[in-house]
């Protein structure tokens, strides 16, 4: 890959998430206004009065401004877990990930490193990437007689540590975009929850007499962003806890398979 072309993905990477939520906010807020706020889920016609019974569209509008930015960030968090999962796919290759060292140590075991390397180029993914990088730095050593045996394992374990710097970024990357998500969501709806709470408390206080109707009626539009808020937290921290267990999961069978390969090159060596 050329300077110029891995600078211009560099560039594309570091605006993804900044360009993902500008737009995410613009969507929400153009359903927000044009959806929700159709002056047809409201009585007579009129946004600024109540929603007709039973209409969710017009219950959710009148959970105010808040509503919009937290639509936002279930919009946000839609589209980086499916970013995480297309790209933990790609991780993992066109295989299984255990059939797929288990074709290399077979291979290994029969001394094929070309055909190991054959097989991570067909495999693809970070496992294959930093089998690869160790099978090259294998096939080196193997003709280097200027070299001990302690120094080949040592050059062959940093190949691998390497190669394997290189690929994790990739795995646990906008991983902090849904950690952040966790922690945002529940304290933006309850924001939302108690600015509408002082709205309806403070209609009430103008009407000079109790209306228990007008005060339930502010209080549910007040626990729209609260369930909104909820809903936002406790997707995000299902996914990020279940992406984070594949991430862990990756990092082990790269670790693993490393460590398999400089073992067998370490015994290649004391025959």
């Amino acid at each position: 890959m050329s300077k110029n072309s891995s600078s211009f993905k560099d560039v594309v990477n570091s605006l993804f998430a900044p360009v993902v939520i500008i737009v995410a906010f613009v969507v929400a807020y153009i359903l927000f206004n044009s959806v929700m706020g159709n002056p047809v889920n409201f009585v007579e016609g009129n946004h600024n009065g109540s929603p007709l019974p039973g209409n969710y569209l017009g219950m959710v509008y009148k959970g105010g401004i808040i509503v919009p930015i937290l639509m936002t960030i279930l919009l946000v968090l839609i589209i980086f877990v499916i970013e995480r999962w297309i790209t933990l796919t790609r991780v993992q290759g066109k295989s299984q990930l255990k059939t797929f060292v288990s074709q290399i140590q077979s291979l290994l075991s029969e001394g094929k490193i070309d055909d190991c390397i054959t097989a991570c180029d067909k495999q693809k993914g970070s496992l294959a990437n930093v089998l690869k990088a160790g099978l090259l730095r294998y096939h080196d050593l193997q003709g280097d007689k200027g070299l001990e045996k302690d120094q080949k394992i040592t050059s062959m374990k940093q190949a691998l540590e390497e190669a394997t710097a290189l690929e994790l970024p990739m795995l646990s990357k906008n991983m902090v975009i849904l950690s952040t998500i966790v922690s945002i969501s529940v304290l933006i709806g309850l924001i939302g929850t108690v600015l509408g709470m002082i709205r309806a408390f403070g209609a009430l206080a103008q009407s000079g007499a109790p209306d228990a109707l007008a005060l339930a009626t502010g209080i549910s539009e007040a626990l729209i962003n609260t369930a909104f808020g909820i809903t936002g937290s406790t997707l995000a921290v299902i996914f990020y806890n279940y992406f984070s267990s594949k991430i862990d999961g990756y990092t082990y069978k790269i670790d693993e398979a490393g460590f398999s390969l400089t073992q067998t090159f370490a015994a290649s060596l004391q025959k």
